[in-house]
């Protein structure tokens, strides 16, 4: 960071796993948050995301992150464990390549976020640093009282003693300033290492229950309290207590005291009207029952809505209920005294019926549940007999229920439920307000979960890579673990293509448990359905490993293989659900999501889980129709090239191919070499303007009309000439040609005969055993342009060491920026092939066009080397 000053730091390191990515997002937040450097968090936040990802998923090793703070902003340094890669060469400028590869985002989002970034290597590392600048914060005010005559100004001592006392994890004084040790009597000494709660005098309000314990804890509290003081007596205080993270990580709380009647220097100003501002506040109903302060989040504000509840009518337990957007149903999001982790997320119906929860909208009291077994089936097998249960409603519509129960009968009257439904109105709006809060941040995050999911299905064609998306993007960010069915056709059974647990230890048992069950059905309706097999399953497996171990070994010994069994079983033990993968209009294999055990999903999550099936289902699909494209063109490419070389006697031949780009375009270059009659040989290579399957068409026939032309007895010229014929008459499916045909006659003196005809072909060059190479033919049109050609052809004669050398413009048109290879090139590289074999020649005039340019071949290329061997030496 040049010559700025660190004034702190933080590092964490984190595994090559996905949930990584989270857990690095949120230590960076909660790190800047803790140095207040609230400006910049967002931005640091989206860029730590970015490059942890390139680090535990695409590099797949751990991450260290590191965090520098400066008077003047921060820098973030990302590093993985990567060592096989290739520094980047000096260049005119950055090229990032496109925003849309898969790895692809991280610099362009560091170039567009970060006031300066950089990215340093070492032989076993990559360094990604990014540094973000405060903004400039105008002069202003924050906030402001009226202005008021000097009489009317707070009262305080000649001089202000503002104690600061620090807290450590354990509640343990670490700090205490002289201030503190003027208005207490204690100095430092005497109190260091002590408990904070043992000088306090907590207050106890009436209707809560909030000690100094929970307010400690807690990121920011004021309020008034008392010090006992060294000669015994109570100090009245008023405290602001501000909760800090060190740079190890540890957190500890700093509190910030006065004497009660100076509170004006510490107490936040309240936002009130003017006109209000000499009236008294009024108690808040909601503050009395829920406490103060009241949690900021929904999950805190139910379990304090629970408890409060449970304490204020003596019950043994009680639970809450939020209503789904039709109302329909139930869903418990919070209880105490029952089994919640059961429980939580479970649904239960809202309307009256035989079995179902029939006392939603209405204050209900059901004095004994034995009586009425299913009239609460959130409290069935868990002992309660007496309920109370009130609805939660804002502006006439229900959004919830609250209920306490007892585990004797007869404890509640209308009396209690009245007393419980006043208090459920105080705290339904702030409960709604809350419930919304908390559905628009799951919208949020879904949608940038949706967007970024996209972004990696749409940047891989492969059909493996994207079932293993499909997992990894479900766990753990959805799920506990999962499992693709994929469905080849409309006849094939479901097959199970991929498993993954969020402990890798679980997944080969997750694997042969789900490999004995019948897979789910393929049903095409949209939406989740629960499939129990799974859990079933597990259970029975768990009961007999359970009974075969009775009696066997030392008590408490288990096998390797009952512990495995007992694990899966606890693992596939909750919730299953099944989502179809359905894309045009066909089922082509489902995706299987599950909890641990007596676990539920929640709806927002279902529905963010159906999304996600859409958008897999679909990229499944392009992957399997580019995988069966790749396949047909590959088989149909290998149909337009010969299945081998005919052993000509005294002449050695060699032909090398390359087809550019991945496999998936047919046509362009081709060749062959083939018998035509005894001690004749035609050989041909060519390039149709194109690829597809015009080009492809065009290749086919060609190769074909060669040879049954050729053996028909037709002489080069001919040949060519009714070739060009056929090729106009394809019509708009006709496609240039450029063809180099000829005819070999090995001779019995050693040497070859060669007649040939360049059809607007590259020249063919032919290399003395001097090392002098020239021009083997002279061009001629070439076919499918024209229809009366009058083509001739050139006899040449191969002596003993000559080497004829025959290539497709992929070789002579290679380029590296504005050079092209060309045929000087080309003749320049042939001339150091003397004495070279034609495989040795025609190796050699691969590797020098590989090395003329670094980007990988844009055309195909083919080279045909013929060479007659020398005598050997008498």
């Amino acid at each position: 960071m040049g010559s700025a000053v660190i004034t702190a730091r933080a590092a964490a390191t984190f595994d090559p796993v996905g949930r990584s990515v989270a857990t690095a997002r949120a230590f960076v937040r909660d790190t800047l948050q803790g140095w207040g450097y609230t400006d910049v968090v967002d931005d640091a936040v989206v860029l730590t995301s970015e490059l942890v990802t390139n680090a535990v998923v695409h590099a797949g090793t751990a991450a260290d992150v590191l965090c520098l703070r400066t008077e003047a902003g921060v820098r973030v340094e990302i590093s993985d464990h990567y060592p096989e890669r290739e520094i980047p060469l000096q260049s005119t400028g950055p090229d990032f390549g496109s925003p849309d590869r898969e790895g692809g985002r991280g610099l362009l989002l560091c170039a567009a976020l970060a006031s300066r970034w950089g990215v340093e290597y070492s032989p076993a590392h990559k360094h990604v640093w990014f540094q973000l600048d405060l903004p400039d914060r105008p002069v202003g005010i924050r906030s402001a009282g009226p202005l008021l005559p000097v009489d009317r100004l707070p009262v305080t001592d000649e001089r202000v003693r503002v104690a600061v006392v620090q807290i450590d994890s354990l509640g343990a004084i670490a700090a205490w300033n002289d201030d503190a040790a003027y208005l207490f009597g204690y100095t430092a000494d005497q109190v260091a290492g002590k408990q904070l709660t043992d000088f306090i005098a907590w207050p106890q309000t009436p209707g809560t229950n909030t000690g100094i314990a929970d307010a400690l804890r807690l990121s920011r509290w004021e309020g008034s309290y008392g010090i006992r003081g060294a000669d015994g007596r109570t100090i009245p205080v008023y405290g602001s207590h501000l909760r800090v993270r060190d740079t190890q990580g540890e957190p500890s709380t700093v509190c910030l005291l006065v004497r009660d009647y100076e509170r004006a220097v510490l107490q936040s100003p309240v936002r009130t009207p003017v006109s209000d501002a000499n009236t008294e506040r009024k108690t808040d109903p909601f503050e009395v029952f829920i406490g103060s302060p009241a949690p900021d989040d929904l999950d805190g504000l139910l379990q304090r809505t629970v408890e409060r509840a449970r304490d204020m009518l003596d019950a043994d337990a009680a639970f809450l209920l939020l209503a789904t957007d039709d109302e329909t149903e139930l869903e418990v999001r919070a209880t105490t005294g029952l089994p919640s982790a059961r429980q939580r997320f479970a649904r239960v119906p809202v309307e009256a019926g035989t079995g179902r929860y029939g006392s939603a909208r209405m204050p209900a009291v059901h004095e004994d549940l034995d009586a009425v077994p299913g009239a609460v089936p959130l409290l069935g097998n868990t002992g309660m007999r007496s309920v109370v249960t009130v609805p939660l409603k804002v502006e006439g519509r229900l959004t919830g229920s609250l209920g306490v129960a007892a585990e004797a009968a007869g404890r509640y009257s209308n009396e209690e439920a009245l007393r419980l439904q006043f208090a459920a109105d105080r705290i339904a709006l702030a409960v709604e307000s809350a419930r919304l809060g908390e559905l628009e941040r799951l919208r949020r995050g879904s949608l940038s979960f949706l967007v970024e999911a996209s972004d990696l299905l749409a940047g891989t064609l492969d059909r493996d890579q994207t079932l293993a998306l499909m997992a990894q993007m479900t766990v753990p960010t959805l799920a506990t673990w999962c499992a693709v069915y994929t469905i080849a056709d409309q006849s094939s059974d479901p097959y199970l293509s991929y498993v993954l647990h969020e402990d890798e230890e679980l997944i080969d048992g997750l694997k042969a448990l789900l490999s004995k069950i019948s897979p789910p059905d393929p049903v095409p309706a949209p939406g989740a359905r629960v499939w129990s097999a799974p859990s079933e399953a597990a259970h029975e497996a768990a009961l007999r490993t359970s009974m075969r171990s009775i009696g066997l070994g030392e008590a408490g010994s288990l096998g390797a293989g009952i512990r495995s069994t007992l694990a899966t079983a606890a693992a596939v033990g909750g919730e299953t659900v099944v989502l179809p993968l359905v894309a045009r209009n066909r089922v082509i294999g489902m995706l299987t999501l599950g909890k641990p055990s007596d676990d539920h999903f929640r709806q927002e999550i279902l529905e963010l889980a159906e999304d996600l099936s859409r958008r897999a289902a679909l990229a499944l699909d392009n992957a399997r129709l580019y995988s069966e494209r790749m396949a047909i063109s590959q088989s149909l490419q290998r149909s337009l090239l010969p299945p081998g070389l005919p052993d000509v006697p005294n002449v050695e031949i060699e032909v090398i191919y390359r087809a550019a780009g991945e496999g998936n375009e047919v046509g362009g270059d081709f060749y062959d070499v083939f018998p035509i009659q005894d001690g004749a040989y035609g050989f041909a290579i060519g390039d149709v303007c194109g690829t597809g399957p015009e080009a492809a068409a065009v290749t086919g026939l060609a190769r074909h009309a060669l040879r049954l032309l050729a053996r028909e007895g037709f002489g080069g010229p001919a040949v060519l000439e009714r070739l060009n014929a056929a090729i106009l008459d394809e019509g708009a499916r006709s496609r240039f040609l450029t063809l180099l045909y000829g005819e070999l006659w090995p001779q019995e003196d050693g040497s070859a005969l060669l007649k040939v005809v360049c059809a607007g072909h590259p020249l063919p060059l032919r290399l003395r055993q001097d090392g002098s190479v020239e021009a083997a033919a002279e061009p001629q049109p070439l076919l499918g342009v024209i229809e009366d050609l009058e083509l001739y052809e050139q006899t040449v004669t191969l002596d003993p060491g000559d080497v004829l050398l025959c290539v497709t413009d992929g070789v002579t048109e290679r380029r590296e920026g504005a050079r092209m290879l060309g045929d000087d090139g080309l003749a320049d590289v042939l001339a150091t092939c003397t004495g070279l074999t034609a495989g040795a020649v025609a190796s050699r005039i691969l590797r020098a066009v590989e090395r003329f340019a670094a980007e990988p071949a844009s055309d195909d290329m083919a080279i045909l080397a013929m060479r007659v061997p020398e005598p050997p030496a008498a």
